[in-house]
């Protein structure tokens, strides 16, 4: 996030760089990077003649090499964004010869999602050399709370430790999807409010009762009862919880156990980073690894792996999605 506030800051100075190369596996900061640029280097009424989009499914290097050579209308810079770059990828190296003698009155940007480039290779060099290459990382699942509390101070809003677990919990690492969930409640909720557990609740969709949060940790307390009623209710509303999701979130849920069990240190702090959860759960994982010793935790996760298989349609042709989430329980819990 540094990095990206340094770039902002750069441009807002004036130090505006030839070409900006935005790749990796996390495209939120690649698409806000982008929208900055868009937004704020032209004015509107340059705009029109010096602004284009080009997508990388529909041209060529070619394409972006002779939009990127023509000179501005009006206006000391033209902008070329070249969205999805990453469907370039076969033939990005043909940039390298543009890169090595790029027009200073064009800001040549590339949105180069979940994919990176070779640092190795002469075009990176290059890109580095004279432009700008930004690396856009995925955030571990721990690192996302602080990364939630970060952009909610910028607006004014504070968050309670549950609430950003629970966003965490149901969204897991996309930062795109935890945002637009952030600006649905900036919308309804008053500049200087706390987030609550509740407002996650009541606003965005979750179900207080029926999520995989309270399935997971009804099968971490061995709760037989509620777990059976929670997988009726996934299973009569498929297209909320689809199945192989719910297997791969208990999955990982056991492989954590697994990693609890191996563990020497079992300090909550350590506990927390080994594993990659917000602290708030470890209450969950501490009762679950009391309710499942190793041997069993080692079961369930062969079994759980049958299972996501029979969930992708291999072998279990015959099954409903009742039927194999039954199957899942049986397995865990006996």
């Amino acid at each position: 996030m540094d990095e990206v506030v340094k770039i902002v800051n750069d441009i807002k100075a004036g130090n505006i760089k030839p070409i900006y190369f935005l790749m990796g596996e996390e495209p939120y900061y690649i698409d806000k990077l982008s929208e900055y640029i868009e937004k704020n280097i032209l004015s509107e009424e340059e705009k029109g003649f010096n602004q284009t989009v080009l997508y990388g499914r529909d041209v060529s290097i070619e394409d972006i090499v002779s939009t990127a050579k023509r000179y501005p209308m009006m206006a000391d810079r033209q902008v070329v964004i070249v969205k999805e770059a990453q469907d370039l990828s076969r033939t990005i190296d043909k940039i390298e010869s543009y890169v090595e003698n790029p027009m200073p009155s064009t800001v040549l940007v590339f949105c180069y999602k979940y994919k990176t480039l070779d640092k190795r290779k002469k075009v990176t060099k290059l890109l580095a050399k004279n432009g700008i290459v930004y690396e856009s990382k995925k955030l571990y699942e721990n690192q996302v709370g602080d990364w939630i509390k970060r952009v909610l101070a910028g607006k004014k809003y504070t968050i309670e430790p549950k609430a950003s677990a629970m966003l965490v919990e149901f969204l897991g690492t996309d930062l795109s999807k935890i945002n637009n969930e952030l600006e649905k409640l900036q919308i309804i909720l008053p500049v200087g409010s706390v987030i609550s557990a509740k407002d996650i609740e009541e606003n965005i969709g979750f179900s207080k009762d029926y999520n995989v949060f309270e399935l997971r940790k009804a099968i971490g307390e061995r709760n037989q009862l509620k777990a059976y009623k929670i997988a009726e209710n996934f299973a009569q509303n498929p297209k909320d919880n689809p199945l192989v999701m719910t297997t791969g979130l208990i999955f990982g849920f056991f492989i954590q156990l697994l990693k609890y069990h191996g563990l020497k240190d079992k300090n909550p702090k350590n506990v927390a980073s080994v594993l990659g959860v917000n602290p708030f759960f470890l209450k969950d994982y501490d009762v679950a690894v009391k309710n499942y010793p190793m041997r069993k935790v080692s079961q369930i996760v062969a079994s759980l792996r049958e299972t996501d298989v029979k969930s992708k349609g291999v072998g279990a042709n015959s099954l409903s999605q009742a039927d194999l989430l039954r199957e899942m329980l049986y397995k865990i819990f006996n």
